[in-house]
């Protein structure tokens, strides 16, 4: 809709709500900025008011307690001079005059329960009401102490009785009569002296608070009584049905802070909102309160509102046919632009503008025909760009057709990725070998047909190619979509796009598993073909070399007897027979490890490492799980080759003085570990060697996973794990 709208009216309506936007957000501050200050303002003058009336409130009553109090000390000590003058003059005893005094002072009670009492200037109390409290030392108190200190004076202090919940405010006047020794002093809790409170004292002064035109200040007492008030004095608020009594019963309840709420006084005709401050004096239970109405205090704001909107509607008046004008000097050159534009789509390229300013509309006109004189030698040229295209493109469907033939005809499984692992495009051949069509991998990923196993090594291959390298023939393992393992070699390359950025990789993976069935067979042929020379050995010859053992040992025996000299001659030919005979049966072992020495890998394992100590004088040792079973005597002999071959390593290459083989079973595998603590492989067996190859193949061929890792630090470290059950895939 918006879209749709000219652009004399946008300006129009964008101005108006920039600038109803900007008075509103200026207005707003404005308003609450001067509203807060008003607010603010009010209430620290209420506050202050109400502070001032309270403090000249309980000032009024300090004073009226403190004349009563000292009248009654005056009093009293008049009574204990003239008993002083008693004793003086011999009429009475001093014990006499102080019992009479004792008696005179304690029968005067000081309004409902204050009393007179007596001190030393140590602090024992002389007179008291109480006759526990006689005679003890009460200086531990600080209103004692300021006695003790001043002697004379007003002094209000709080004070908890026993058997009562809290202290309560208390007075008391002293004055000292220094021959006896006494602090005189009349104290009453100061609740009591409520009736001494002159209001007329301060009434004016409270009723001459005033703010605005007809706020004021206030003292209402505890039962609604209102004690100070312009309007309504003498009227209990709480009892009258014309008044709101509900707000003072607020008061009572929460004793200080503010509220807003309406109030008709008897002269008005309708309810207005006020604000209050108020607080209580707890002694004589009064509320102290100052309010004003607010509609009286805040009549500026209504000043302010007025003058923001006559100052809207005077601008958006004259905003009006200025956004007009500036609209029409801008839409009148865009129509003649636009029209000058249809022309051009129309293929005529000729027409051009006369600038009429120069402001940007004339400068518009300026770019417009430069503009224009590009395109046309734009679409010269790009007729001819055109038919250069269709020339490129015509030769790279012909090149593409000729790399899609070869790529389908190929015999090997050829896949293409991007960079992110996801498949492109893979020919016949590979749905042929793996069974996965095209159509239901392109855009996945092919982890399914990765075997576990052989992730490491696949992850090295994908490092390879990453770095720029090409793989050529490496041997691996897939699985095809019905769960079988297919042996496979692995050649593959990355390559770029035309800025040169890694764009994706092809993967060729050849079917290698009849060349492995064949490898397989001549490996079996040949273990066969040594177990049977093996067997041989043990069975043909080793007998026979025992036999003529035998014989030489009868013929040293007698050439002995005889005292021949030949005899040390005879006894050599034995030990040399003995020792042909040992190396035959270790030969034999050699060929035909598991099947004839010990009927089992655990053993033949033990042996090499029992051997391994014997000939080479280190510690080898073989530690092994009961329950790891081979049973497959094909895959214990390889096993046992690869064992074989890294203690030989280890001691011809790595130099270690301590080898460990370890025979573990591992949830669903069988784990032979081989590690030295030697100096490690040389780089060149590491990468070339024929030991560590003729290992990695014997592993490929049981269908093992083979690893090594090797340093001059730590040693050489060979691990080689067997799955003892298969592991199927579900496909994708």
């Amino acid at each position: 809709m918006f879209k749709k709208i000219r652009i004399r009216h946008k300006l129009l309506f964008g101005y108006s709500l920039v600038l109803i936007l900007s008075i509103s957000m200026g207005s707003a501050f404005i308003y609450f900025f001067v509203r807060n200050q008003l607010t603010v303002s009010l209430e620290n003058e209420l506050n202050n008011t109400t502070r001032a009336i309270q403090n000249l409130v309980r000032t009024s009553a300090s004073v009226s307690i403190k004349n009563h109090l000292r009248a009654v000390a005056e009093k009293n000590l008049d009574i204990i001079r003239y008993y002083y003058d008693q004793q003086q003059k011999g009429i009475l005893s001093e014990r006499q005059a102080k019992e009479t005094v004792t008696q005179l002072l304690l029968a005067q009670k000081i309004g409902d329960s204050g009393y007179i009492y007596c001190l030393d200037s140590v602090g024992n109390v002389t007179l008291h009401p109480r006759p526990a409290v006689l005679w003890t030392n009460v200086a531990n108190f600080a209103f004692v102490r300021t006695q003790m200190a001043r002697k004379k004076g007003y002094v209000e202090y709080d004070w908890k009785n026993p058997g009562e919940p809290v202290a309560r405010p208390k007075a008391l006047y002293m004055l000292y009569f220094e021959p006896w020794d006494w602090i005189v002093s009349v104290s009453s809790y100061r609740s009591e002296f409520m009736s001494l409170v002159n209001v007329e004292d301060f009434e004016k002064s409270v009723l001459e608070h005033r703010f605005g035109e007809t706020g004021y200040s206030f003292v209402i007492d505890g039962s609604g009584n209102a004690i100070i008030h312009p309007k309504i004095q003498g009227v209990n608020i709480l009892e009258s049905e014309d008044l709101p009594n509900q707000y003072l019963v607020q008061m009572q309840r929460e004793k200080s802070g503010k509220m807003i709420y309406p109030w008709k006084n008897p002269d008005e005709i309708a309810a207005r909102y006020k604000l209050v401050m108020f607080d209580h004096i707890p002694e004589f239970d009064w509320i102290v309160g100052a309010c004003s109405y607010l509609d009286e205090f805040y009549a500026p704001l209504r000043t302010i509102r007025r003058m923001i909107l006559a100052t809207a509607v005077l601008t958006f008046l004259l905003l009006l046919p200025i956004s007009f004008k500036i609209s029409s000097s801008i839409t009148r050159p865009l129509k003649n632009l636009i029209e000058h534009f249809n022309r051009m789509m129309k293929g005529d390229f000729s027409s051009r503008m006369v600038p009429a300013s120069e402001d940007e509309i004339g400068q518009l006109a300026l770019y417009y025909n430069r503009f224009a004189d590009r395109i046309e030698a734009y679409r010269n040229d790009l007729e001819k760009q055109m038919d250069q295209r269709r020339q490129v493109e015509e030769a790279l469907k012909e090149s593409e057709a000729r790399y899609r033939s070869v790529m389908e005809a190929a015999p090997d499984p050829i896949v293409v990725y991007d960079m992110q692992g996801l498949v492109t495009y893979f020919n016949p051949a590979f749905t042929r070998i793996f069974g996965w069509p095209l159509e239901s991998c392109l855009g996945h990923k092919m982890d399914h047909f990765v075997p576990e196993e052989n992730w490491e090594e696949t992850h090295r291959m994908i490092a390879i190619m990453i770095a720029g390298e090409t793989l050529s023939s490496v041997p691996t393992r897939r699985y095809n979509k019905s769960g079988r393992i297919v042996d496979v070699s692995i050649s593959g390359a990355t390559f770029r796009n035309r800025r040169g950025e890694l764009e994706g990789s092809v993967i060729i993976l050849r079917d290698v598993t009849k060349s492995q069935q064949l490898q397989q067979q001549v490996m079996d042929i040949g273990d066969q073909v040594r177990r049977r020379i093996g067997q041989d050995l043990h069975d043909d010859l080793c007998p026979h070399l025992i036999g003529i053992h035998g014989l030489n040992t009868v013929l040293a025996e007698n050439l002995r007897e005889s005292a021949s000299p030949d005899v040390a001659l005879a006894q050599k030919v034995v030990d040399l027979m003995e020792s042909a005979t040992e190396k035959a049966r270790t030969l034999s072992r050699g060929l035909c490890p598991v099947h004839l020495v010990a009927h089992g890998l655990n053993a033949a394992l033990e042996d090499i490492a029992r051997q391994t100590e014997a000939v080479f004088a280190i510690d080898c040792r073989f530690e092994s799980d009961d329950q790891v079973v081979v049973a497959d005597n094909t895959i214990a002999t390889h096993l046992y080759y690869i064992a074989q071959e890294a203690v030989q390593n280890a001691v011809k290459h790595a130099e270690a003085d301590r080898i460990e083989i370890h025979l573990r079973g591992e949830g669903n595998r069988i784990h032979l570990k081989i590690v030295d603590n030697g100096k490690g492989l040389p780089e060149e067996m590491k990468s070339g060697g024929i030991g560590l190859q003729i290992m990695q193949y014997r592993a490929k061929i049981i269908h093992a996973t083979f690893r090594i890792d090797s340093h001059v630090e730590t040693g050489t470290a060979i691990d080689v794990f067997l799955k003892t059950t298969p592991f199927v895939s579900d496909g994708l």
